[in-house]
């Protein structure tokens, strides 16, 4: 059981720390985990999931509180401002594709920033995030 919880708690950090401004591998984590055969896939999907979303919501939060302090969008890096400028003409939907590298973290960070509605962000964001775990874990079964 102490395995077990080890196993996928470290998952969910993985997934969490991969969904902040701190990079990751929760992907090869999940590979591994679902490879091995030890977990229920559905159960690390989950896990992987919410731990991904959390991450991807502290990361939106962070987009928030820097709106009310730095309110000129012209302060921000060119990859925030892009992300930005994305988010300002797909509105809620560009949180789907926050599952992406590179540019996902920004577009969360954009989507604080331009205080798009919390409860619609964090499914989309959860729609995307569920949607990349599952094809993961069906490529490794």
């Amino acid at each position: 059981m102490q395995e077990t919880l080890a196993g996928i708690g470290g998952l969910f950090i993985s997934a969490f720390i991969s969904s902040t401004i701190a990079p990751g591998g929760s992907e090869a984590v999940l590979a591994y985990m679902v490879a091995e055969g030890s977990y229920k896939i559905e159960q690390l999907v989950m896990i992987a999931t919410i731990g991904n979303t959390l991450g991807a919501m502290t990361t939106w939060g962070l987009g928030l509180l820097a709106a009310k302090k730095i309110p000129v969008a012209t302060l921000l890096s060119e990859k925030k401002q892009k992300a930005l400028d994305v988010v300002r003409r797909r509105g809620v939907w560009a949180l789907f594709f926050s599952w992406l590298p590179l540019v996902g973290d920004a577009l969360c960070f954009a989507g604080g920033w331009l205080k798009l509605p919390l409860i619609p962000a964090c499914l989309i964001i959860l729609l995307g995030k569920f949607a990349r775990y599952a094809a993961i874990a069906w490529a490794f079964i």
